[in-house]
């Protein structure tokens, strides 16, 4: 864990009781803090009570004592309303921060690789340090992924801390300058915490905050917002800039063409590797990632040879594009980590025929942009709260669907029409282009849901 020698002594609030939340709460306490948490939800403050923490409504408290607040960064600071405490803290004259801050402040030494995107960012993260790891490099990943920063082991000068970031992480995050920092794509998503589509875009782009050379931002320039940043980044010439595509030809870049990986870093547009060698990088939005991972690897000094050589042991991230079974040439696909269309259109673009499972909370985006997908999906089974929407949505694409209502009962459904009709390359999908929120904890839970009831389907093997 990470010792935060800086806060002994000091009084310090937690807002938000979840795994960072209690994880930050521990390595304060460790390090002499005087810790007080809150958390809105009396399940997070019993479990925090629990653990001995001195919870503290931060709603009512007197703030003075304080000067930081670290905060979850999924609770509302700014747009679309700020939560009362954030309100309070910032009268109060308290900084607002979230742990990965903290960590950077801990640990000054070590190199940093930040990863972010709309899109692809777990992956590429995941990515980054399968390949740092097997080339030998002391590399501890997390983040936005899933492991809480300050759970991490101490790195000094020696390691590399690989973190997913989130824009709304970026925005609490002050101290790290990325040695490098990858922005694989903007579409939009999460508007209403930004307050926008500009907001939600200058979120993204303080990946790069600080940079100059010898760092090096990796970019993505497949997508409009992404292009600009990255012209701007150009006009600038702080720092190193390695463009990436997945679309072709990209000069001084990385790029996806004619089936091959092809590396212009050095301008010898080099092909480096086959991309069908990467069994768990399938499809387009795929080779993006590859892209992105091969560029901050060799930013990082790992030797191509070795950098291509992990790649195709890489095992794939869960609940992303996940094969989980095999009946009777049927594949059962765990996708629930496409929370939006965007995600759900990389699955989509990757099967066929697909027998579809979606829904579950929809997102403002909805299913916008999936019509020239919808001739692969032989039919589409509905589950969760948006049910309605979306199976107004298939009506007018004419896409026959069934209303499930819960996953098993799709699964079920799903299975018994696609080993029925047994067409070449079938794909049962769950790819939901949803939050998970209405009926599971999160979209973890809602993909270990789906390979339980794929698991207790009778007939074929796993695989």
């Amino acid at each position: 864990m990470i010792n935060l020698f800086y806060m002994d002594g000091l009084p310090v609030a937690v807002m938000g009781l979840g795994k960072s939340g209690l994880a930050t709460a521990e390595a304060l306490a460790r390090s002499g803090a005087d810790v007080w948490v809150w958390d809105d939800n009396e399940a997070g403050r019993k479990t925090a009570e629990a653990k001995g923490y001195r919870v503290v409504d931060l709603n009512t408290a007197d703030l003075s004592e304080l000067t930081t607040v670290v905060w979850s960064p999924g609770i509302p600071h700014t747009h679309p309303k700020p939560h009362p405490v954030a309100v309070r803290a910032r009268e109060a004259g308290l900084e607002i921060v979230c742990d990965i801050e903290l960590l950077a402040r801990s640990e000054r030494d070590a190199a940093y690789i930040g990863i972010t995107g709309t899109n692809g960012k777990s992956t590429t993260t995941t990515l980054v340090g399968h390949i740092m790891g097997n080339a030998g490099r002391k590399v501890a990943v997390g983040g936005n992924l899933g492991t809480p920063a300050l759970t991490f082991e101490p790195m000094g000068g020696g390691g590399s801390y690989v973190l997913e970031m989130s824009s709304y992480q970026l925005e609490l995050t002050f101290s790290i300058t990325f040695d490098v920092a990858v922005l694989l794509n903007i579409t939009p998503d999460h508007l209403a915490r930004h307050g926008g589509m500009d907001g939600y875009v200058a979120a993204k782009k303080l990946v790069f905050h600080r940079q100059t050379k010898p760092r090096t931002a990796v970019i993505g320039v497949d997508d409009a917002h992404c292009r600009r940043i990255y012209e701007d980044l150009v006009a600038a010439g702080d720092q190193r800039i390695w463009p990436i595509s997945a679309e072709g030809r990209v000069p001084g870049g990385v790029y996806a063409d004619a089936g091959g990986l092809i590396d212009d870093t050095e301008g010898n547009a080099e092909r480096v590797a086959d991309l069908a060698s990467f069994p768990a990088l399938l499809g387009k939005h795929n080779w993006q990632n590859a892209a992105a991972a091969f560029a901050a690897c060799k930013a990082a000094g790992v030797p191509v040879p070795a950098i291509v050589a992990a790649m195709a042991t890489f095992p794939g991230l869960a609940h992303r594009q996940q094969l989980v079974r095999t009946i009777t040439d049927v594949r059962f696909v765990n996708d629930s980590k496409a929370t939006n269309a965007d995600a759900t259109e990389k699955a989509l673009a990757t099967f066929d025929p697909i027998y579809w499972i979606l829904g579950g909370q929809a997102k403002d985006t909805g299913l916008a942009g999936l019509e020239p997908y919808m001739d692969r999906v032989r039919h589409a089974f509905l589950i969760g709260e948006a049910t309605d929407l979306f199976a107004q949505w298939l009506e007018t694409n004419k896409v026959p669907h069934t209303r499930c209502g819960t996953l098993d009962v799709a699964v079920r459904e799903a299975a018994q029409m696609a080993l029925a009709e047994q067409r070449p390359g079938a794909c049962v999908l769950l790819s939901p282009a949803c939050a998970s929120w209405d009926q599971f904890a999160n979209f973890e839970k809602r993909g270990e849901a789906f390979a339980e009831a794929v698991n207790a389907l009778e007939g074929g093997a796993a695989r």
